[in-house]
């Protein structure tokens, strides 16, 4: 049976750009897939457009590439980014520009039609309500503060631009799993209707969008042995034409793929484990299967799968006011005390100045800023070296966010004592809130386009 080899490349915009390079050299693949793209990573994207019109993808994609592509050219490995992000052109732009300054020969394939911005009148109007998703509430007045708008494609389009022949293929919005299934669907000839086929492939994905989480990273138990996480491997999946696949890792790289690590990764996000719904296929997770084949290889086979929705998600940004912030340390004795009365003060000089936030939030970090409400108080307060005071507000006024940030340097003469403080203060944010909806498939899949560019 004809298997192809699948490498991950990136969980999300920041992370590592060494791993991929051992996926490239050592993990003997035909394809490496890179998810860059969270729902809060469109918001990132969609502030960097407004501040330069050329922007709104992943700037990490063109070191990426630089270091990349040499090694992918020369073994013929074939790229797919979704970090095109809100700006799918430009990233193709930039990528085709790293190729030229390399002298490298290169066909990028482009994809686009997820970003809808331009068209939510013409939706409006055949229809499309974009009620909330959650909530059931139509936009009302956040209509005139919509900044994005963008829906989540699936794999067909992968594999659809992948039939172009290009080397690299960069997209929008698409789900976390289309560049992982969109390779299969190509080299194998899935059908749209083969369900538990592209269940497999959907799974597949699901396990290795995050990329060293499924191979030792973030591994809640037994964590202090897992060897060489500084050269973590990130996950290869060898894929039969069934659908079953085997995931493991470079050899030589560190980390560890065994139950636990794939477990872990299965359970992420999982909400519905009967229902899990993707543009491709839904899947039921239940009737998946893992075995431990092998040292640092897992067997996933038997997902099942039932017809793809009749909509598509998507993903509108909107602007939502402005967040403030501020942060001052104290040391022993009595650390956590002196925050405490340091946040009293700043609370009273808001009030002073007629600063009414729609709301105040104050974390002490070393105390209960991971745990929030469930982190039980200090026993001994004498036991604490050090504690740093966080404030932030969200209000409709920028100036009063630069009025919380003025306040914490005067506490350094005329607050608590043993105070200290970070050098400058943070400004103010504008804050974007997101609004999920659903649209029917049939007004976006018409729309999407792929432009092939030559180096």
């Amino acid at each position: 049976m004809r298997t192809v080899r699948i490498g991950a490349g990136q969980g999300f915009y920041g992370d590592s750009l060494l791993p991929v390079l051992d996926v490239a050299r050592y993990g003997d693949v035909q394809y490496i897939s890179f998810d860059t793209l969270a729902e809060l990573t469109l918001a990132i994207l969609e502030k960097g457009r407004r501040k330069d019109p050329a922007g709104g993808f992943t700037r990490d994609v063109v070191p990426m590439m630089r270091n990349l592509l040499p090694i992918a050219k020369a073994r013929g490995i074939r790229l797919i980014t979704n970090a095109g992000g809100i700006n799918p052109r430009g990233a193709a732009r930039a990528v085709a520009e790293v190729a030229r300054d390399l002298g490298l020969p290169l066909k990028v394939a482009c994809v686009t039609g997820d970003d809808i911005y331009d068209r939510l009148d013409e939706l409006a109007a055949q229809g499309v309500t974009f009620a909330d998703k959650e909530t059931g509430q139509d936009l009302g007045d956040v209509r005139d503060r919509v900044l994005f708008a963008s829906v989540y494609l699936g794999a067909q389009v992968v594999a659809d631009a992948l039939a172009t022949g290009a080397d690299v293929v960069i997209t929008g919005r698409t789900t976390d799993t289309a560049q992982f299934l969109g390779p299969l669907i190509h080299e194998f000839g899935w059908a749209k209707d083969d369900w538990d086929r592209l269940a497999q492939g959907i799974i597949l994905g699901h396990l290795m969008e995050c990329s060293g989480q499924v191979s030792g990273g973030n591994y809640q138990v037994g964590w202090e042995d897992i060897p060489d996480l500084h050269r973590i491997g990130f996950p290869v999946a060898e894929v039969s034409e069934d659908g079953t696949f085997v995931l493991t890792k470079p050899p030589g790289t560190g980390g560890r793929v065994d139950l636990k690590s794939v477990k872990e990764q299965f359970l992420y996000e999982i909400h519905d484990p009967t229902n899990y719904i993707t543009p491709d296929v839904v899947c039921d997770l239940t009737t998946t299967r893992l075995e431990q084949v092998g040292e640092n290889r897992v067997r996933v086979s038997g997902t099942t799968g039932r017809p793809s929705p009749p909509t598509l998600k998507a993903l509108l940004g909107y602007a939502d006011g402005w967040m403030g912030e501020g942060y001052i340390s104290f040391s022993w004795p009595k650390a956590y005390s002196k925050a405490r009365r340091a946040a009293e003060i700043i609370r009273a000089r808001l009030e002073m100045q007629g600063v009414r936030p729609e709301e105040i939030h104050e974390e002490y970090i070393g105390i209960n800023s991971l745990w929030g409400a469930l982190a039980p108080e200090p026993v001994d307060e004498d036991t604490i070296n050090e504690v740093r005071l966080r404030m932030a507000i969200r209000t409709r006024c920028r100036r009063d966010c630069e009025v919380l940030a003025r306040e914490f340097p005067p506490l350094l003469l005329s607050g608590p004592p043993t105070a200290s403080a970070v050098a400058g203060t943070p400004q103010p944010r504008e804050l974007m809130g997101l609004w999920s909806t659903l649209i029917p498939r049939e007004l976006i899949e018409p729309h999407v386009q792929i432009s092939v560019e030559e180096v």
